[in-house]
């Protein structure tokens, strides 16, 4: 008899052995999404009145209330543009080359007016190098027209002290009728003790060679919080603050820098306005000396 092979039983998995079909999860019907409940109304008339309040604020302390007493009215009398403090006989100007070419012959003319320009301070130098390119002229046409003049040193505290005092002694030639070199001062620097030293270099060598002390020009706010001891009080204090009806400084001061906005014949040019504690006899005490 022939064998023949014998062929594989072929067997099936049961049904129950295949994987179990999941089944899906129900969907879930999705709820309506709740909407932001508006602002009343009456919240965002609210919201817009602090705005407006608040903005108009900070535009004010910011941008008016500095100046505010540009716009008073004046119940003094009123010159140059400005309503000038009361009370004071003797008036004088600073200028730099920020105020250009000045025509000395029509400046002149307020001598006969009710507020004669007396005296005129000067820029003369700034930090250890820079010099005002008016100041050869503005100093000189001061004395040919016969103000009495003054020069001043714009202080820089990067540079070094002994260099500023050096550069304005050799920039600035002042004779015996002249005002006391003035030192300004409106920078403060990172380092207030340093600053303070510096200053006292400046303000004794520049005296020792002038012979006379030098005036310190400077806001009340910075001389009160930073030069407010026997040293710097030793020495005539030019005090700068505008618009106000009176000097809220306390201790003594010479000069009194009481607006920027001056208006004069001779200048195009805004400027400066001062005035002197006291008696004109009384300034001229201030002056460098002749020498007998």
């Amino acid at each position: 008899m022939v064998k023949t092979k014998a062929t594989k039983a072929t067997t099936t998995k049961p049904r129950s052995a295949t994987k179990p079909v999941k089944k899906k999860a129900p969907v879930r019907k999705k709820g309506k999404k709740k909407e932001p409940k508006e602002m009343p109304a009456w919240c965002k008339y609210l919201f817009g009145v602090l705005v407006v309040v608040v903005f108009v604020s900070a535009f004010y302390f910011f941008f008016i209330r500095p100046y505010s007493y540009r716009w008073k009215p004046c119940y003094g009398l009123k010159g140059y543009g400005v309503c000038m403090p009361a009370g004071f006989k003797v008036h004088g100007i600073d200028v730099s080359h920020y105020q250009g070419a000045i025509n000395w012959d029509m400046l002149k003319k307020t001598r006969q007016g009710n507020f004669p320009v007396e005296f005129i301070f000067m820029k003369a130098t700034e930090g250890g190098d820079f010099s005002d390119n008016k100041f050869v002229t503005n100093f000189n046409s001061a004395k040919t027209h016969g103000f009495i003049r003054g020069a001043y040193h714009f202080y820089n505290p990067k540079t070094d002290a002994n260099k500023q005092a050096d550069f304005f002694i050799r920039s600035v030639k002042l004779e015996p009728g002249d005002l006391p070199p003035v030192l300004d001062i409106e920078k403060k620097g990172k380092d207030i003790p340093k600053l303070q030293n510096d200053l006292k270099i400046w303000l004794k060598r520049v005296e020792a060679h002038y012979g006379v002390k030098p005036i310190i020009y400077a806001s009340y706010k910075f001389k009160t919080r930073y030069l407010n001891d026997d040293f710097f009080n030793a020495y005539p204090y030019w005090i700068a603050h505008y618009y106000v009806d009176s000097v809220r400084y306390e201790g003594e001061w010479k000069f009194w820098q009481h607006t920027d906005v001056g208006t004069l014949p001779g200048i195009e040019e805004k400027v400066d306005l001062n005035v002197f504690n006291g008696s004109l006899s009384e300034m001229k005490e201030l002056l460098i000396p002749r020498k007998d």
